[in-house]
């Protein structure tokens, strides 16, 4: 089937509709946080209080280091297909720029309004960077096969479940999370603030290598050629598979919990046993964390069934099967450089026994050769 890929006009328009209205929004809703506000420095003066004190100083670096991961870290990951670097990397960018500010209003919609107006601050910024972490990582499995105003349409309703869902875990179900990265980690990332021990540590990262090197060897195939999956980079084994191992990790840590290991005072700052939930067990937080998995894998699903519904239809510009995985079918490529020839270097040819060549046709009649005629 052939489908229009020429977006010279529709995605610029697309870009300016969805950048005025953030424009707009932001105008409307979003205001700096006391800490990043001009007024500081004069409660910094009259209080004696030095730049660590403040948040925005204290946190920049961890704020540094998380955005470079998402805009320039993600997008070479996935410059491993030979003829979809362009792609790889632009896209990475468009959806980051347009997911972080759709996700600093979603999230302050939901964590940080004050006085009807959504406070910006670090905090602000990092969460919404991870927010799009997961924009990004939900790229790899699509990587190759969409077009741009798919992944911008992509970015919108991940976002939008993101901040749902962690409303849901962090406002309704107490459930104690954390963000991480790569097979072991993402395992890990759950009870990383836990008491989980070293020898924890290392089982857990011991099976998710197995599981996500086997997911890659078997499951990966399995799905592509019987039920017609797509996975480009494998995030299911990376990221799905040990993002449930650590969802059950998290929520057996936080059930073992005892005084003994945290003490009166460490299972309130661990678990935030206070409020409502000031009488909850750690039995009870394990179990919430349970549900909060439960949530998550339903909304996932759900959401993925229905976005991937909606970005099926034919009008957005996505290539065709023949036409994936290849740059120059949204970008103008140098003369000559659209499809790019790796020679094959002979000295990585395994050594072998010499074979003197033969040559198929003599170019001059042998004796042997010649029929004797009586």
């Amino acid at each position: 089937m052939a489908w229009n890929t020429n977006l010279r006009w529709r995605l610029p328009l697309t870009c300016l509709l969805l950048q005025v209205i953030m424009v707009i929004l932001f105008g409307v809703f979003v205001r700096y946080d006391f800490e990043a506000d001009a007024h500081w420095w004069s409660e910094r003066t009259h209080k004696n209080l030095s730049d660590m004190e403040n948040e925005f100083y204290y946190r920049y670096p961890s704020f540094q280091d998380v955005h470079v991961m998402v805009f320039v870290g993600f997008g070479f990951l996935m410059t491993f297909l030979q003829r979809y670097g362009f792609s790889a990397v632009g896209f990475n960018f468009l959806l980051a720029a347009f997911g972080i500010q759709w996700a600093l209003l979603m999230q302050g919609w939901f964590h940080f309004l004050q006085d009807r107006y959504i406070v910006v601050g670090v905090e602000n910024l990092i969460n919404a960077d991870f927010c799009v972490a997961s924009v990004c990582v939900a790229f790899g499995a699509v990587l190759g096969k969409v077009s741009p105003i798919q992944l911008l349409i992509m970015t919108f309703f991940q976002v939008t479940l993101f901040a749902v869902n962690e409303f849901i875990l962090l406002n309704l179900l107490k459930v104690h999370i954390q963000n991480a990265t790569l097979a072991g980690g993402v395992a890990v990332g759950t009870a990383a603030e836990m008491m989980l021990m070293p020898y924890g540590a290392l089982i857990i990262g011991f099976v998710c290598g197995i599981i996500s090197t086997l997911g890659f060897v078997y499951l990966t195939p399995f799905l592509e050629s019987r039920l017609h999956i797509q996975d480009t980079c494998g995030i299911n084994n990376l990221h799905g598979i040990p993002g449930i191992i650590g969802g059950i990790v998290g929520a057996v840590t936080a059930a073992s919990a005892s005084l003994e290991v945290y003490g009166k005072e460490g299972l309130v700052h661990s678990f935030d046993f206070q409020g409502f939930n000031g009488d909850w067990t750690a039995r009870t937080q394990g179990k919430f964390q349970i549900y909060g998995l439960l949530v998550t894998l339903a909304m996932a699903l759900m959401g993925g069934i229905i976005v991937g519904l909606i970005l099926r239809l034919p009008f957005w510009g996505q290539p065709s099967d023949e036409n994936c995985f290849e740059d120059a079918v949204y970008w103008e490529m140098p003369e000559g450089n659209s499809t790019v020839y790796i020679p094959e270097d002979p000295t990585f040819k395994p050594s072998g026994p010499s074979v003197p060549s033969v040559p198929m046709v003599s170019p001059l009649p042998m004796a042997s050769s010649v029929p004797l005629v009586p």
